[in-house]
């Protein structure tokens, strides 16, 4: 395998990209804190053994961290379900741990973003505790979504609405008082109630919210479905069938909802140092997405388009540059993902066992090479799988739980991560520890963490190489990018283009060997090609980087 020189590391401390605008190209890393790692033998990973794992983090090479939430909670959907937003679990830790972690990684150059969740509370939130008990039409119950049900006696729920997680997305609850039942609204488990955003008292809640962690000096926010905060006025009924792409759904990717995120931003810039707001926002089309993106919105939106291709060069050549059009519509750059918490991870979406981690190591350097920023889900940097074969009385995840089974669910891609040793828990607790809160597979031995450190053809060393080769091109930031693949090559499985910085990219996503003609310096391969100064021949599922000459004459496929 053929690796660059490493270039001069960022200095100790120093920003870990320096831009105003760092977050355009920003790699940013995803910490799934209950599987990262435990640090007091409770199965459950926490803050501590967070901050203790900050140097795999910045050896690793990426420049921010986003860390899924760690608020006080029943945990019904792993923390989702938030009970007071202004302190951390037990479970995870203190806040005044949470205080040591952010000065120390910022000491190490890396950026702290921090999971809201402002669509629902926990059922154990003081205020829906207060609207339970409170009459019909009171200014408690106004903060949340209660509503008379159907028919005469109010027995049925108000509308057609699905929960998420499968069943109605209304429960009914009697008055305190002996008056009328009422439903209340949750899109995702009864345990997680819908707030009203009509309410002004929520909208300043949640801004002083913000206000509390960005006072501690973290550096943005993650904004959990971020697309469904407003509902339509009366509750109509969903109609049946896709998605609609013009905002009439009436719970989905309302235009109203942009509200909210303009007043967002105008919270953010009220902070030095450019603090930033990511969308999770499940939308249609790339011109929605691109709303939440308008110069006085969101900073980044997660590219769920690209995170859902499958292993096909002509649909991943479509979804690029129909990303990286609409985009510069509103003068920003794609926000790329492969895999997140909440699917499987995609070395097992890709193929199964051997196939699947070539092409997972291939797509790591696909998505670091095109313009943008990119998110790496913890994990991704060991190639870890999908684990499909927990017991089932291991499995937590709401979506198991309410399908009665049907549904797998998320615990797959959730499974704590392998740090050292031959043998569960890979080091993930300590000795003599409570077993994980979910089990790991045996066979995660030669994906430990230590296993990979020093084995310069590893997963792990693949992704530092290609992070420190990222950190000397700028051309992530500039977004300009020329195919020298066209869309044939495309669909015999090719694609090869060059950024306006000298940094070029093929993937071979076909069945067969694509012999391309050399552009340039060898910087970087997937797996082994066989190359010289005028051909290079990449074996199917393979990626490839190179430098190149970008003011000398093109070269083209071979």
């Amino acid at each position: 395998m053929h690796a660059h020189a490493t270039p001069p590391d960022r200095p100790p401390g120093a920003p870990a990209t320096a831009s105003a605008d760092w977050w355009r190209s920003a790699v940013i890393y995803q910490v799934y804190i209950r599987s990262f790692r435990d640090s007091d033998g409770d199965g459950i990973g926490d803050l501590e053994g967070l901050r203790a794992e900050l140097g795999h983090l910045a050896d690793l090479g990426v420049d921010a961290v986003w860390i899924n939430p760690f608020y006080t909670s029943p945990m019904v959907d792993a923390g989702y379900d938030v009970a007071d937003y202004r302190d951390i679990d037990p479970s995870y830790g203190t806040l005044a741990g949470f205080k040591e972690l952010l000065t120390d990684a910022h000491a190490l150059g890396l950026r702290v973003l921090v999971d809201i969740v402002p669509n629902h509370t926990s059922s154990q939130h003081a205020w829906f505790t207060e609207a339970l008990q409170s009459p019909p039409g009171s200014p408690a119950r106004a903060r949340y979504h209660f509503h008379p049900g159907a028919e005469d006696d109010g027995a049925l729920p108000p509308n057609n609405w699905k929960s998420v997680f499968g069943g109605p997305a209304w429960t009914r609850v009697p008055a305190p008082d002996g008056g009328p039942h009422e439903w209340y609204l949750h899109l995702f488990t009864p345990q997680q109630p819908d707030l009203n955003w009509e309410n002004p008292e929520v909208h300043a809640e949640f801004e002083d919210i913000l206000r509390f962690w960005l006072d501690l000096g973290v550096d943005g926010f993650r904004i959990d479905v971020a697309n469904a905060m407003i509902k339509a006025p009366g509750y109509p009924d969903m109609v049946e069938g896709p998605d609609p792409d013009d905002g009439s759904s009436p719970c989905w990717d309302r235009d109203d909802v942009h509200r909210i995120h303009r007043a967002w931003r105008r919270v953010l810039d009220t902070y030095p140092d450019r603090r930033i707001g990511v969308a999770e926002a499940w939308v249609p089309t790339v011109e929605r997405l691109a709303r939440y993106l308008r110069p006085d919105e969101l900073h980044q939106a997660f590219n769920f388009d690209y995170l859902k291709a499958d292993w096909s060069a002509a649909d991943l050549r479509r979804i690029i540059d129909d990303c990286l059009t609409g985009l510069a519509a509103v003068d920003t750059l794609p926000t790329w993902v492969l895999s997140n918490h909440d699917v499987v991870r995609h070395r097992s979406r890709f193929g199964d066992d051997d196939t699947g981690l070539r092409r997972a190591r291939a797509a790591a350097l696909l998505m670091l090479a095109l313009p943008g920023s990119a998110y790496v889900y913890q994990g991704d940097e060991l190639g870890l799988p999908e684990v499909t074969d927990l017991p089932d009385a291991a499995r937590q995840d709401p979506i198991w739980l309410h399908s009665a089974g049907a549904v797998q669910g998320r615990d797959g891609c959730r499974v704590p991560l392998p740090w050292q040793g031959d043998a569960p828990p890979f080091g993930f607790s300590p000795p003599d520890a409570t077993s994980p809160w979910l089990p790991q597979p045996a066979a995660w031995a030669g994906l430990a963490a230590a296993s990979q450190d020093t084995d310069p053809g590893s997963t792990l060393n693949l992704y530092r190489a290609a992070l420190r080769l990222r950190r000397t091109y700028r051309g992530a930031i500039e977004g300009r990018l020329t195919w020298r693949s066209d869309t044939d090559d495309a669909a015999s499985g090719l694609l090869f283009f060059t950024r306006s910085d000298g940094l070029a990219c093929a993937v071979n996503m076909g069945s067969a060997p694509h012999h391309v003609a050399t552009p340039g310096r060898l910087l970087l391969t997937s797996d082994a090609v066989t190359d010289d100064a005028d051909l290079t021949v990449l074996p199917p599922d393979t990626a490839v980087w190179w430098h190149v000459d970008t003011t000398g004459g093109e070269q083209g496929i071979g």
